[in-house]
């Protein structure tokens, strides 16, 4: 037997005892395993109920090579909290050294195990290749990326001389499972910090608050460690351009946890003394964190108490947090924006199934330039629009008798392809917006919209823009890059450096850490974003047909629907508000899909946008 193949993949099905008063699932795959003919693959464990908990089983008596591992691997699948089973399949030696929470390792199907010297199980040591396909990985921060290539590592096996039971005395540090029981025992959740290299948001002095979204495990009190993680502080990737209102040292009381709500809806956070002596104000900040996390993963908690020696720092709740901190999602456009018939900029009231568009106040609404594509600002008062040939952005105040002015910025691209792109703004009233001129191609920042393009700094692009949006807290900015015949979405992080004392060098703006969030996707034609953390993306994969889909900005594909079908589609755009529909326009024209319905079609006209 101990010559065998073990794979935990698709395949047979696995035995297990389910408990359903309890809401308990064991997984029984070591007990699965024949003890004479051929082994058959066991399969990853389907998706449960929410309220179900599943739970490896210990090692039986006498368990030989291959089950140990099998039983291992099975067990990194549970939702124990420590690992407490799986540490049963190791020495006391081994269990002191393993750190699962290293990392998790997201194979395609599964961990596959093969026994590299079958012959040497007389021996008393045996060693295992464990082997698949990566697709993630997750890291000690809890931060998710997409990864690929085969995965190999080795499990060593020792036979105990006193009780002569087999268990694993070498083992690879953090864990490792499928695509399937990593959808089953994880989930995304964003944790939020505050926009630290830029001012306020345009028009409030409340500080913005950014997604930094990390995978946690779904029934192993996520709650407790959603708050451990924050606390912590962000994501090396994020950690640049944010800030936490929490008091360097800060951590949970020592013993607290778990955290959860009481019937009122209120969650106590009891804190160590390094956070005793925070201000009223300071405290509802680390309070607006915590609320604007915990909706994600605690729907229930309704107010947050923070606490610390032995007294109350603040009580603050949902309602209240959006009085002392604003994010992306919390900002509901007024009207969505697209270009008609006439190349006019126009408008329908958001959140409505009017039909009708009217032309926007000023000098965009009334003609004076044809347009091709266009932006609004996130307060609505100020849009810009590119010329029909693509050679030319202006700006206006969509305010009625506003005049169009000359060009903010001109492009000598030789071909309509290869001028100005559609242009983004961002919450502190920056206009953005690239040049695909092959002979100088760039990206460009208009500080409040006018004044001298600054050329932005994006070290490490390979390739060329050929599409900009912006998010709503100005620190993260998603990108179409055009490299050879492939157009990728990526999504870099944006820096900004003031000029030393006395210097007239203006302030430098860089784009930094580009990382791709759409790997399988050959070709990207369209994309928006559409939530704090999450972007709407029109592409097709190598060989497939065009896709719409939804995507987080770290890679990963959230939980949550695709949108219907839409074919021929040339433009999407989404709010970060997550209620307003997603607008489309294709072959049809624009098209909107309103919450749980089909796309409808709106009117004639192109180039559609919410504010930003």
């Amino acid at each position: 037997m101990g010559g065998e193949r073990v794979r935990r993949g698709r395949g047979s099905s696995v035995r297990r005892a389910a408990y359903a008063a309890t809401g308990v699932v064991l997984l029984a795959g070591c007990a699965s395993m024949p003890d004479n003919g051929g082994l058959r693959g066991v399969e990853s464990t389907p998706r449960q109920d929410a309220q179900v908990r599943v739970f490896a089983m210990p090692p039986r008596e006498d368990a030989t090579p291959t089950q140990i591992v099998q039983g291992f691997l099975e067990a990194l699948t549970s939702d124990d909290p420590e690992y407490r089973t799986a540490r049963q399949y190791l020495t006391r030696e081994a269990s002191k050294t393993w750190q699962p929470e290293l990392s998790t390792t997201v194979l395609a199907n599964g961990p596959g195990a093969h026994a590299d010297r079958p012959d040497r199980e007389d021996t008393g040591a045996m060693s295992y290749t464990l082997t698949g396909t990566r697709v993630a990985t997750v890291d000690a921060e809890q931060a998710y990326a997409p990864d690929s290539g085969p995965y190999s590592k080795i499990v060593h096996l020792a036979k105990d001389e006193k009780n002569g039971q087999w268990r694993i005395d070498a083992v690879p540090q953090g864990v490792v499972m499928g695509r399937s029981d990593f959808q089953r025992n994880y989930m995304s959740v964003n944790k939020y910090y505050f926009a630290s290299n830029n001012a306020e948001t345009k028009g409030t002095d409340l500080p913005m608050a950014v997604a930094d979204p990390v995978y946690v495990r779904r029934k192993v009190d996520p709650t407790t460690r959603m708050v451990r993680s924050l606390i912590d502080g962000p994501t090396t990737w994020l950690d640049p351009v944010v800030r936490s209102s929490f008091p360097t040292g800060t951590a949970l009381r020592k013993g607290a946890g778990p955290l959860t709500p009481d019937d009122r809806g209120r969650l106590t956070v009891p804190l160590n003394d390094s956070a005793a002596e925070v201000g009223t104000g300071r405290c509802e900040e680390m309070a607006a964190q915590l609320l604007f996390t915990l909706r994600g993963v605690s729907p229930a908690v309704e107010e947050v108490e923070l606490r610390a020696d032995g007294g109350q720092l603040c009580l603050l709740t949902q309602d209240g947090a959006e009085t002392v901190a604003t994010r992306g999602a919390l900002n509901q456009p007024d009207y969505l924006y697209f270009v008609d018939e006439e190349r006019r900029l126009v408008r329908i009231a958001a959140g409505t199934s009017d039909t009708a568009a009217e032309p926007v106040p000023g000098a965009l609404g009334e003609g004076e330039k044809a347009l091709r594509s266009v932006a609004v600002a996130r307060d609505e008062r100020t849009a810009a629009g590119v010329a029909l040939d693509g050679k030319a952005l202006f700006v206006s105040s969509l305010v009625t008798g506003s005049s169009l002015g000359d060009p903010v910025l001109s492009s000598a691209g030789k071909s309509e392809q290869d001028r100005l792109t559609t242009p983004s703004w961002d919450s502190q009233g920056g206009l953005w917006v690239a040049d695909r001129n092959p002979a100088k191609p760039g990206l460009y920042l208009l500080e409040k919209g006018a004044g001298e393009p600054l050329e932005v700094r994006t070290p490490g692009l390979d390739g060329r823009v050929r599409a900009v949006r912006v998010a709503a807290d100005g620190v993260r900015i998603a990108l179409v890059v055009e490299q050879g015949d492939r157009l990728s979405l990526q999504v870099g992080r944006i820096e900004r450096s003031g000029p030393a004392d006395g210097a007239d060098e203006r302030p430098a703006v860089t784009v930094l850490e580009l990382r791709e969030a759409t790997p399988e996707l050959e070709q990207v034609t369209a994309m928006s974003w559409a939530g704090d953390s999450r972007l709407v993306v029109v592409g097709r994969e190598q060989g497939g047909v065009e896709q719409m889909k939804y995507v987080d900005i770290d890679g990963s594909t959230p939980d949550v629907p695709l949108p219907a079908a839409l074919t021929g589609v040339k433009a999407v755009t989404a709010s970060e508000d997550e209620t307003a529909p997603l607008v489309a326009y294709s072959v049809d024209g624009i098209v909107r899909l309103p919450s749980g319905a089909q796309w409808q079609k709106v009117t004639a006209g192109t180039a559609p946008v919410y504010p930003g």
